[in-house]
């Protein structure tokens, strides 16, 4: 055989078992490294190289130094996994490198880090004065996490009593020009309303290459076209009202129809014949033009 085949052959081969074992070793092996870790990554690049390259008779001996290491790791995660002080030896601690506002120097010189490393860390978190910083750990991955003090923290509506309605994560219902119907359904609607809102917004749905829908019920497309800004189709208020009347009997059907018991069935029965029976559409209140 050839040595250009033969060398194409086992790289092919390498990349398939290297893949297969990656994939055992799990998502922290593309992530978050710890030092194990990283040295198993280097070994085992190292080893594929020779398993590829080297063209004697025991190439093959690469690939069972492989399965060694790759055992090892994954034993290794076991035994970090069950007990806090093999992960506390192997992971590494968190060090505390800046306590109540003042920095801790005998901690940096621990990490080896200097101070425009620091400071260059913290206004990567928006901060930019020391003494702001009520507690900045660097952890065993090397990244830096900072809480500032209270008083030095962005305003939530929780500091100062404001009740906000529930967040929830916009849901892609197109992208490609496609229609993603399992999430449309997931979101309350159909394929009905998004067809009759794109053509009130006069496109065409192989024209849009994204488009979103948010907790508040806007749809927001995207057409892909640099010198057109996304579009958010803000509904009316009797359009927005009549859509929310239409999800929340929706939703009233849906745990009818999967209550586990004929007393809660019965319960979301007389909810809906409630809503049903009184309540009654608000007339289009938008100024005439």
């Amino acid at each position: 055989m050839p040595a250009w085949l033969e060398i194409s052959i086992r790289t092919l081969a390498a990349i398939v078992i290297l893949f297969a074992f990656t994939k055992v070793l799990g998502k922290r092996q593309i992530s978050e490294l710890s030092l194990f870790e990283y040295i198993t990554g280097i070994s085992i690049g190292n080893i594929s190289a020779y398993v590829s390259l080297d063209l004697d008779n025991l190439w093959y001996l690469g690939l069972v130094s492989i399965a060694i290491w790759v055992i090892v790791s994954v034993g290794m995660e076991f035994f970090t996994m069950k007990s806090k002080r093999v992960r506390d030896f192997v992971d590494g601690k968190g060090t505390v490198l800046i306590k109540n506002g003042q920095l801790l120097k005998r901690q940096l010189l621990k990490e080896r880090l200097t101070l425009d490393e620091l400071l260059e860390q913290l206004r990567k978190k928006n901060v930019f004065r020391v003494a702001d910083v009520e507690f900045a750990v660097m952890e065993s991955s090397g990244d830096i996490n900072v809480l500032l003090k209270k008083q030095h923290q962005p305003l939530t509506p929780n500091m100062i009593g404001l009740n906000v309605s529930r967040e929830r994560e916009p849901q892609t219902v197109m992208m490609d020009g496609e229609i993603l119907n399992d999430v449309l359904e997931t979101a309350g609607y159909d394929q009905e309303w998004l067809e009759q809102e794109l053509r009130r917004n006069k496109h065409n749905k192989h024209d849009v290459f994204l488009a979103q829908i948010d907790s508040e019920g806007h749809l927001t497309l995207q057409t892909g076209d640099e010198h057109n800004y996304p579009e958010s189709i803000q509904s009316k208020p009797s359009e927005r009202v009549a859509i929310l009347t239409e999800q929340f009997e929706a939703e009233l059907i849906r745990l009818e129809r999967l209550a586990r018991n004929e007393k809660d069935r019965n319960v979301y029965q007389s909810a809906l014949k409630r809503f049903q029976t009184g309540f009654k559409p608000l007339p289009d209140q938008s100024p005439k033009r």
